[in-house]
């Protein structure tokens, strides 16, 4: 998956300096230098290269979570640990299930600001199992189904439409055929911190997202009095769209 991912990011972004190269810029006086990116179900931690690139590049440092994806709480704990390894103020990014991990784990004293894309976000008592239940269906969440241990999976006719319809085919096809799953219990579980209602939260609204409606997502920025930014891109946005994703955690490393 992960040279699939690559491949993609040097489609999309040419040009790109890839994440680990020296810095090369200073950053802003007073923003965060740290950037701690939490990526979603069904993928790894690669979905999240082309804009850890463009941060890298500008002179963040930018950690990628590894999601065990087995429980909230395990997916939390990846989170926590990559936050203990931060020096300062750190932006805190979720996309997808990513945005229930970072509402959880987003209380640590380290977080500067918060940026959800494309992601869900659950108040307190709240599940990824609730959040679905609310809005219009859609096509990527009605192509959710579980595997005989309870493994959720999206469709994989499914996915390359319904979840990244503007990558390219073979890139979202080997996508779909290359999934991680989602364990049940993660879905089930409900959040007991609600870290947004007190820290600076940015989100990105995905305008042709087939996974989490447009609308649902404006209701998740607004319950949340979230800064918005919109682009025109599916599920996939924080692949195609990466400079307009990582210009709004830059924007967020400013906030106070």
């Amino acid at each position: 998956m992960r040279n699939i991912l690559l491949s993609a990011a040097t489609v999309l972004l040419a040009g790109t300096t890839l994440a680990g190269s020296v810095r090369s810029a200073e950053l802003p006086k007073g923003a965060a230098h740290n950037i701690v990116l939490v990526h979603g179900a069904f993928v790894d931690q690669t979905s999240w290269q082309p804009v850890a690139d463009i941060l890298t590049k500008k002179g963040y440092n930018v950690t990628l979570v590894e999601n065990p994806l087995t429980s909230l709480a395990a997916d939390v704990d990846a989170t926590k640990q990559a936050l203990a390894k931060q020096n300062g103020k750190t932006v805190l990014v979720g996309h997808s299930w990513g945005g229930v991990v970072i509402t959880q784990a987003g209380n640590d004293p380290k977080v500067s600001a918060l940026v959800y894309v494309s992601a869900f976000a659950p108040d307190v008592g709240q599940s990824l199992a609730t959040l679905a239940k609310s809005g219009p269906a859609t096509e990527g969440a009605a192509a959710i189904h579980p595997d005989a241990k309870g493994n959720l999976y999206i469709d994989p006719k499914v996915f390359p439409s319904a979840v990244a319809a503007d990558l390219p085919p073979e890139i979202a096809e080997h996508l779909a055929n290359s999934q991680l799953p989602l364990n049940h219990v993660a879905f089930e579980a409900p959040v007991d911190v609600a870290a947004w209602r007190d820290k600076p939260t940015f989100y990105v609204i995905s305008t042709k997202d087939k996974v989490i409606a447009p609308e649902v997502q404006k209701l998740f920025a607004a319950g949340m009095k979230a800064q918005t930014t919109e682009v025109a891109g599916s599920h996939a946005s924080l692949v195609v769209h990466a400079k307009e994703v990582a210009a709004v955690i830059e924007k967020a490393s400013l906030a106070k």
